[in-house]
């Protein structure tokens, strides 16, 4: 399958492109860029606010985040609540997790001057609703479940470690913001 094939099979929430994804080593660019892009998407709007290290910062701290959260799945998945059948390597389920971002290039409607915040504000719960629906069809193709509520379960967990790492990220911006404000007065 091809980048664009993937990231639209991702938006349809098709299980067969997250299995194609798991098995593809070679995907692993194309699952990085998938955050990347969807984080630069969702990002763009700060292009008119004289604020471009927001851009910069959302792409490092989702990828650290989906990282994290692929980790936690990953260790949660095949250590703590594996089924019989469950096999999967870290790489696999970066891969298979990195492409339920792929609802997050919705959020270039951001870049749209005046209205691209208030759209913004109007999409996010939808892109929210459907990254975390695509997170539970990765998870529960990467990990091989049979119940779709254990997939549920390992999303979750998973998204409280993102949401730490998000929150870790942005306290440190802002008390760099505050820092570096200070220093050049």
């Amino acid at each position: 399958m091809t980048f664009g094939e993937r990231v639209v099979g991702a938006l349809k929430l098709d299980v067969a492109t997250f299995e194609d994804i798991e098995r593809d080593p070679s995907a692993m660019g194309q699952a990085i860029g998938i955050i990347a892009l969807a984080a630069v998407a969702s990002s763009l709007g700060n292009i008119w606010s004289a604020a471009p290290f927001a851009i910069v910062f959302g792409v490092i701290a989702s990828l650290v985040g989906y990282m994290v959260w692929a980790l936690v799945v990953w260790a949660v998945g095949t250590k703590l609540m594996p089924d019989p059948q469950t096999h999967a390597d870290f790489p696999e389920a970066f891969r298979t997790i990195a492409f339920a971002s792929a609802p997050g290039l919705i959020g270039v409607v951001s870049i749209i001057p005046f209205l691209g915040w208030f759209l913004m504000l109007l999409l996010l719960p939808i892109i929210w609703l459907w990254s975390m629906a695509a997170m539970v069809v990765a998870v529960k193709a990467v990990l091989d479940y049979t119940e779709t509520f254990k997939a549920v379960i390992v999303v979750i967990i998973g998204f409280v470690a993102y949401m730490i790492v998000w929150g870790t990220f942005a306290v440190l911006s802002f008390g760099a913001a505050l820092i570096g404000g200070t220093l050049t007065r």
